[in-house]
This record gives structure tokens, sequence and C-alpha cells, in this order.
């Protein structure tokens, strides 16, 4: 029996070695037990993702948590290893678990049915305010990203006026009859894209009234390879600036190489596009990060579906780059004060129009009223299983009925060259 024990010894040993190394692993460090964790779609390369683990980072240090207390998983796809991941999370003894892209929300869901004890949030989903009476453990969070963009606009509009005065416009530069045209890199043809470049355009507009967009979509929301084939083929088209809502470095490369000027998201590109980089606009995830870290540290409720805004420090627009307008910071200054006060709002029905096509083939804008002017009267959305009219005193309300966007309004001036679901 000795001579058995002897032999069984390290294998023993040998056997809890490795599932102290496997725990290690899912827990991000060493045998702390964590109490909280972050699932990213990718990781660090992507500017989406980087921002969300930034922000993470920054709110569990702020919180004097240390690492093996906080936990950040990475690469985690939009399938049943989300669900995965936020069940071993659970398991080990997180409290709270923050996913951070629109296609892990179902498998999100189900870990919340699963594990009634944890806290489950997630970003840009529509499912919380959907749940709220049967799962209180479930939450979304988004920010009012459009007014950033639109400030964005506002500075791509005064570079674009510079250049026209000036006669400085790209050499590829086309005009579209009697209008200007700029491009944008979309990943999908969802509202949140959609909300994302309509506000963008429509700051551009408010500086150049005589220009147009045409948007490339890729598909993805994290191909370098497509979505720098997207730019350039809006460069060769005539844009004269370009944004994205794509999180790599493609379109920004493009711009670059082209001498496009371009306006980024969630990350400056300052140093890696000098000549180019004119601004970016982010959400800061931090201030929610804080408040669900309060649920876990004091026991503080986390709501059910939460709209960050410029007030809460959510949405911002980053450093001005060298390729931006003098004044520019001056215009963005006055500018936000305006949203801020009311005395502005993006999506005033006044500031654009749209053209309803009711069926066929071509039908757009169906859940759309329209004045004799094109204008909006009235935009039916359903965001909480109830239909309400999105157009209140002389504005679409966006972010006001729910966190998540649904502004999918095709607007006049804006040509989709495809579309990708």
């Amino acid at each position: 029996m000795e001579v058995c024990m002897k032999k069984l010894l390290p294998i023993i040993l040998v056997a809890v070695l490795c599932l102290t190394v496997a725990f290690g692993a899912l827990v991000g460090c060493n045998a702390t037990k964590p109490v909280v964790g972050l699932i990213a779609l990718h990781d660090e390369n992507s500017t989406y993702d980087k921002n969300f683990i930034d922000a993470f980072k920054a709110a569990c240090e702020e919180k004097g948590l240390k690492q093996g207390e906080y936990v950040i998983a990475t690469n985690i796809p939009e399938s049943e290893k989300a669900y995965q991941k936020a069940a071993e999370l659970a398991d080990a003894g997180c409290k709270a678990v923050f996913a951070d892209s629109f296609g892990h929300g179902s498998h999100i869901v189900k870990a919340a049915k699963e594990f009634t004890d944890v806290q489950f949030c997630h970003a840009t989903g529509t499912d919380a305010i959907l749940n709220k009476d049967t799962l209180p453990n479930f939450h979304n969070a988004f920010a009012s990203i459009y007014e950033a963009r639109y400030l964005a606009g506002v500075a791509a509009g005064l570079k674009l006026q510079e250049m026209i005065t000036n006669n400085t416009l790209p050499k590829t530069y086309k005009m579209e009859g009697e209008n200007y045209i700029i491009g944008y890199v979309g990943a999908y043809t969802y509202a949140e894209v959609i909300s994302g470049y309509t506000s963008f355009y429509l700051g551009v507009k408010s500086v150049v009234s005589n220009v147009v967009m045409k948007v490339q979509f890729t598909g993805s929301w994290y191909d370098q390879a497509k979505e720098k084939t997207a730019a350039e083929n809006l460069i060769s088209l005539g844009a004269a600036v370009i944004s994205q809502h794509a999180d790599s470095m493609g379109a920004p490369t493009a711009c670059e190489n082209a001498g496009v000027p371009n306006v980024c998201y969630n990350l400056s590109t300052a140093e890696a596009c000098p000549k180019t980089y004119v601004i970016a606009s982010r959400i800061n995830w931090k201030p929610y990060f804080l408040m669900m870290l309060d649920y876990v540290l004091e026991g503080k409720a986390i709501p059910n579906d939460w709209t960050g805004t410029m007030e809460t420090g959510s949405v911002e627009v980053m450093a001005i780059g060298k390729a931006a307008t003098a004044g520019t910071q001056a215009k963005l200054d006055e500018v936000k004060a305006k949203l801020a006060n009311g005395s502005l709002n993006v999506f005033d029905v006044n500031s654009f129009t749209v053209t309803v096509v009711k069926e066929g083939d071509n039908a757009k804008n169906t859940a759309a009223t329209v004045d004799e002017n094109g204008h909006l009267t009235a935009y039916t959305v359903n965001v909480d299983g109830s239909d309400k009219n999105a157009v209140e005193n002389g504005a679409f309300m966006e972010s006001k009925i729910r966190s998540a966007p649904y502004f999918d309004v095709q607007i006049d001036g804006i040509t989709l060259l495809n579309s990708a679901f």
C-alpha cells in the first residue's frame, strides 16, 4: 500500500498543479478570488475593445481592486462561447460580469437565467428593457454617442470648408453635381451604425451645406483588410473626408496613404496618421464601470437600462489632431454648449429630409410619416414591446426611450453602397 501511494503521489501533485494553472488562466492572474469580470469580443488590437478594457482597468484600480480580483477575458466570439465564459466567471466567484458586444446578448441572457445571484451587464443590447420584470439581474448600457459623432462631424465640416476655401482638397476628390462627397466605413446596417453615420453627416452638413455621403459596410466589426479596402473604394469615388464605425486601423491607414482627412472612433490616430487625423469620438465607459463596481463593493443597485451622456462624462470627443482647422476647438465648445442646454438637437427634423417608399423592392422608411417638405412628423419604433412615436418637439428623440440606438432612418443625401446584416 505504501509503495502504491508513493507511485500515486506524483500523479496527484501533477493533477493539482494542472487544476491550479487552469484556474489561474480563468481568473487572469493568481489565486485571488475574482469579484468582477469583463468579456471582450476582441483584444486590445481592436480600438472598440481597447476602449472597454482601458476603462474597466481604470475603474477597478480606482476602486482599489487588485489584479486577480478583476478578470478580463478577450477574444470571446458572439456564440455559445460567450455563455461558457460568463458561466466560468460566475462559477469562479464574480458578482458582476460585463460583455461588450451586441452579439453577446442572448448568450449573456442565458447565463443570467442560470446564475440569478450574479449581475450581468451588456453593452449596446436590447434585452434588459424587454425582460425587466422577469430577469432583474440582467442590465443593458449604452450612451448618446451620436452627440459626439455630430461634434466630430462639425470638426470634419470645418476641415472640408478650409480645403474648399484654400483649394487644397485631396487630389482624388470628385463632385456629385454641385455637392462635395464624404465617405463612411460602417460595420453593419444596424441602427447603432445608422445613428452614428447620420449624426456625423449632419455635423458636416451644418458647416458645408452642399455635401453628400457614401457609406460602405464591411460585414464585420473588426477586419483591417476589409476596412482598408472600403476606405480606398470611397476615396476612389471622390470622398474628400472619411469617418468610420469599424474597429481597426484599416480606414485611417488608407486615408493617411491617400492624404484624405480622417475622423476616427474610439482611438486617436494622431501618432500613426499625423497628416490626416482630425478628431475622434468615443464612449467613456469608466463612469458605468464605477457604478457597476458600487454594486459589487457596496451592494448599490444597477439600473435596468442605462444611458450615458455628456453630463455623466460618458460621451467624448478626443484630442484634436494637427490636420484640424484652426478654431475647431472653439467651435466645438460652442456647439457642445448648445447640445447641453437643449437649444440644439442632433436629429432636429428640420435639418434633414426623408423619402418614404412604402412598398416594393426599394421600400424604405416605412415607419415614417413626413410633411409636404419631407420632414419627419412621426416615426414608429418598438423598443420595449410596444409601438412608440420617436418624434417629439420637432426632433427624433434618440437614446430617450432606450439606451441602445433605434434611429434607423435613411435620410436624403446619404447613399448606401451595400448592406450588411
